[in-house]
């Protein structure tokens, strides 16, 4: 059985790394956010903005567990995931849990293209989203240092880096 989560700030490569990791083992792709969309029939930032923080953590959290439960699957989790509850504790109890590591450089330049994209992004100046990225890898380490394994996910700008990566990845895993 084959259960992975990958953990990282956004902009990490989660989505794009776990969808071309999922196809290369022949499993189902889950991307948390997603899930809880689909579920919900409201955006992220919607929810967000209805329940507050906390509650909508406690709902990231349940559904988490929800998808924590299927086998023979990859799970993108939200960047913030890992950082509330024990979540942490209970991806690495129940999965093999990795840390997209990329170098606060280049997830300046990935996210500085999808700003427009990411509404905690918008109207931040490339200053203050450098600062904001910094400040939030630091906060979070903690928790992402906690996941099994630590990949260097600062190659995915081309099919081949995403190919190369995919049998990284899988090489570091054992599958």
């Amino acid at each position: 059985m084959i259960r992975i989560f990958l953990t990282g700030y956004m902009g990490a490569g989660k989505t794009t790394l776990g969808k071309a990791f999922a196809r290369e083992m022949n499993v189902p792709f889950i991307d948390l956010d997603w899930y809880i969309e689909e579920r919900f029939h409201k955006s992220i930032r919607e929810l967000f903005t209805e329940r507050g923080e906390a509650s909508f953590r406690e709902l990231e959290r349940n559904m988490l567990h929800e998808v924590g439960e299927f086998e023979d699957v990859v799970v993108s989790t939200g960047g913030g995931t890992p950082c509330f509850f024990d979540n942490m504790e209970y991806m690495n109890g129940c999965g093999q849990t990795v840390f997209l590591d990329v170098h606060p450089d280049i997830l300046f330049r990935r996210l500085r293209v999808a700003k427009q994209q990411r509404p905690i992004l918008q109207g931040k100046t490339d200053e203050d989203l450098r600062t904001f990225i910094v400040e939030a890898l630091d906060k979070r380490e903690p928790f992402y240092s906690q996941a099994r394994y630590r990949f260097d996910a600062g190659y995915l700008e081309s099919r081949s880096q995403i190919s190369e990566s995919v049998q990284r990845l899988r090489q570091l895993l054992g599958l």
